[in-house]
């Protein structure tokens, strides 16, 4: 049932080249070979591996099956349509920012650990809001699709299960993502903190005057001898009017009007 409702929200078509992650002993890379033109299947375990070229060795779905053996974080992803998988925790957030800067595909079905897919479709004000919700929804599209209970898998995990669909934004937002990283990171570390106070931060200053420095001094601009970087963070937060707002309930929008403002103004996040 559970393997039926992925397949169906992904949307597969008979053109399509699906990446599936994980696929173990091969019940989702059955329905997906059904469907798609081809699979090509990520998997870590030589057992699994083993199983699975018996599962579909001499069916005509040997022809379109692609099993790569290795760990899809460190190797390069092939082109794809459709992206497929039922992700282990550990590497849930470092396998979203590598599929979002790929961005080569139409959409993606992936089953999370409940609370991490809460985090990539929570939004501003929500208690699980956090710097992976901001940076996925400014690539992406996300939108919850399907809730898995742990008792549909044996043995049960601990916890429930969620799963997502990811559609790349298209285009890209016009900016420096370096940039924004640094940005976001600031920000969430202390996430229920007014910008006001976040920014007075001793470390949060020095970096940013260290940052000021490196960019005074690449661009040949002169540093006032009175310049103080405390009042001039604080008169573009007054200005956006965002001095006693919280990082927790601010939109992308909004993200993104404060970066402007703070590269205007030469204060960057990256050195």
């Amino acid at each position: 049932m559970v393997v039926q409702s992925i397949v169906d929200k992904a949307g597969i078509k008979s053109s399509d080249v699906v990446m599936e992650i994980g696929p173990g002993t091969g019940n989702l890379t059955a329905k997906l070979l059904e469907k798609a033109k081809k699979v090509i299947a990520f998997e870590i375990d030589p057992r699994m591996v083993a199983e699975l070229r018996k599962r579909f060795m001499g069916t005509p779905y040997m022809s379109k099956l692609e099993i790569v053996v290795g760990d899809c974080i460190k190797s390069e992803f092939p082109d794809f349509d459709v992206c497929v998988a039922n992700m282990p925790y550990q590497i849930s957030s470092p396998f979203v920012f590598k599929l979002l800067l790929h961005r080569k595909f139409r959409c993606a079905v992936l089953m999370f650990q409940k609370e991490f897919a809460e985090r990539l479709y929570a939004k501003p004000g929500d208690k699980l809001y956090c710097r992976l919700s901001a940076n996925t929804q400014l690539m992406a599209r996300v939108a919850h699709v399907l809730k898995v209970g742990k008792n549909n898998f044996k043995p049960p995990p601990k916890v429930d299960s969620s799963v997502v669909r990811i559609e790349p934004l298209n285009p890209m937002p016009n900016i420096n993502f370096v940039e924004w990283d640094g940005l976001t990171r600031i920000l969430f570390t202390r996430k229920n903190k007014t910008l006001s106070a976040i920014f007075k931060s001793k470390a949060v200053i020095e970096l940013l005057t260290k940052n000021y420095q490196i960019y005074c001094s690449l661009n040949e601009v002169m540093v006032p001898e009175d310049f103080d970087i405390k009042k001039k963070i604080e008169a573009i937060l007054v200005e956006c009017d965002f001095s006693i707002t919280r990082s927790r309930t601010m939109s992308n929008d909004q993200f993104l009007q404060l970066l402007e403002r703070f590269n205007a103004n030469d204060i960057h996040f990256s050195s």
